[in-house]
């Protein structure tokens, strides 16, 4: 299998993302349905109720983060996925069928997304950190961006298919449907083998154990950075139910114009998707290099003449997101400790979604103020300024230089000069090149030492293997 896929190799894995796929493809379904009833049909095309709207959604994820992260650390995470696709299950029906039989209300819509937002509170942090157990240490990258490949094909999918249904059957009928793609995942979990799922230490029941999360990122200035990123574009970028919906009123689209926006989008998602799962790991340079795409790409955006332009300005957009964030997530996932996976991932997952309750009234205000150009604008300008953060922080951090060099791309090079300057213990692993891991001493642990350790605890003594002199060429 080519490196690509090599993920869909491990059994486990494949009965996964077959599930997660077509659950995706019913999640998008219900997420594009449910933005345009609130924009359309409850309300006179107000981009602050979609914006209060996905704020309600995503609100909980930010507040209820020290519990959902130790809920995937100490608990079986395939069981809480199956109770919180099940729950999920539930509520899509239940939606669905006031909104068929002409009950629903804006105050039935915002229940329903607090609703939504509090089990994907706990679904969240459950189902990233799930891939750690599905796959060995070596795919864990891989596994990561082909999970965000099926989210994003599933990008493509959905929204077009509730475009054509809520056309013909209605927005409740789309409800109902979602709600049975849920049984799909339900299925694939049951079929997974617990035998062969990766041994993982689980969080002990001791005190302080909500807060070590948070230590343990505050120990870890490389990924403050990725977190900063991540809230910025997340809070003011990634309103993209706000972006489309309201353009395609702008070039006077409707329901089916809408829905072909977000598939669009998601060409460009899926393919920076797949581009991230050919690389071996996540690198901070491309978190860096993805933000500073995405702000230039929304800004050009901003700008297009035409319904069909704009929609071809969406693909960089979406290349640019999914680039960005799924080399973000891999980082987290691959450079974080296990024993504290599951709290740093429920950091990130509400940093990136938390972030929606503060961004998106605020861009949904603009666009009804100025229009959803400007909308676009601050999102770009969120894009632009985070990529400000993060180079500058590798320049004073890392000591990042650029230099010419006729063998570096464009004829540049980028290096790392020296380790960063810091005395922190608990600083994350360094970027290198693989030179620099040829002739770097690598630590191990002592004949009989205890490797395990608490965060914020003195480390076990290691002793260097000898620095191997290399030839120059």
């Amino acid at each position: 299998m080519s490196a690509m896929f090599r993920s869909l190799s491990v059994r486990n894995y494949r009965l996964w993302f077959i599930g997660a796929l077509v659950s995706n493809i019913g999640s998008w379904m219900q997420a594009t349905t449910q933005n345009w009833v609130v924009l359309t049909d409850l309300t006179d095309n107000d981009a602050v109720a979609v914006g209060a709207t996905m704020a309600l959604q995503f609100g909980p994820q930010l507040v209820l983060v020290p519990i959902t992260g130790l809920i995937a650390d100490r608990f079986d995470r395939r069981k809480i996925i199956m109770v919180t696709q099940s729950a999920l299950l539930l509520l899509g029906l239940s939606l669905g069928l006031l909104l068929i039989f002409g009950d629903a209300q804006l105050w039935h819509l915002y229940v329903f997304a607090l609703l939504l937002g509090l089990v994907n509170a706990v679904d969240g942090p459950a189902r990233q950190t799930f891939v750690s157990d599905l796959v060995d240490e070596h795919n864990m990258s891989n596994a990561v961006a082909l999970n965000a490949a099926s989210f994003n094909a599933a990008r493509m999918i959905g929204p077009a298919v509730s475009g054509l249904l809520i056309v013909a059957v209605g927005a409740g009928w789309v409800f109902v449907l979602n709600a049975g793609t849920f049984v799909a995942m339900i299925i694939a979990l049951l079929f997974i083998r617990t035998s062969e799922l990766r041994p993982r230490l689980r969080a002990s029941r001791a005190r302080g154990q909500l807060a070590e999360g948070f230590r343990y990122v505050r120990g870890r200035p490389d990924l403050l950075v990725v977190f900063a990123v991540v809230f910025l574009i997340g809070a003011f970028g990634m309103n993209f139910p706000i972006f489309a919906s309201t353009m395609a009123v702008e070039f006077g689209r409707g329901a089916g114009e809408y829905g072909l926006l977000s598939s669009i989008l998601a060409i460009g998602s899926l393919t920076g998707a797949l581009l991230a799962a050919r690389r071996e790991r996540a690198r901070l340079r491309v978190v860096v290099l993805a933000s500073a795409g995405f702000g230039l790409a929304a800004i050009t955006s901003s700008i297009m003449p035409t319904f069909w332009t704009f929609g071809a300005s969406l693909i960089l957009i979406g290349f640019a997101t999914v680039t960005m964030l799924t080399t973000a997530n891999g980082y987290v996932q691959t450079t974080t400790e296990p024993a504290v996976r599951g709290r740093v991932m429920a950091l990130y997952m509400a940093i990136l979604m938390g972030g929606t309750p503060i961004g998106a009234p605020i861009v949904g205000a603009v666009a009804n103020a100025f229009g959803p150009r400007w909308a676009l604008v601050v999102g770009g300008v969120a894009g632009l300024v985070s990529a400000t953060i993060a180079f500058t922080w590798l320049i004073v951090r890392k000591n990042l230089r650029l230099h010419r060099s006729p063998a570096g791309r464009f004829g540049l090079q980028v290096d790392y000069l020296g380790k960063e300057r810091s005395t922190s213990p608990s600083v994350g692993p360094e970027d290198f090149s693989e030179q620099v891991a040829l002739t770097s001493p690598i630590p191990i642990p002592l004949p009989g030492a205890n490797t395990r350790h608490n965060v914020g605890s003195k480390r076990t003594p290691t002793a260097p293997i000898p620095r191997q002199r290399t030839r120059r060429r």
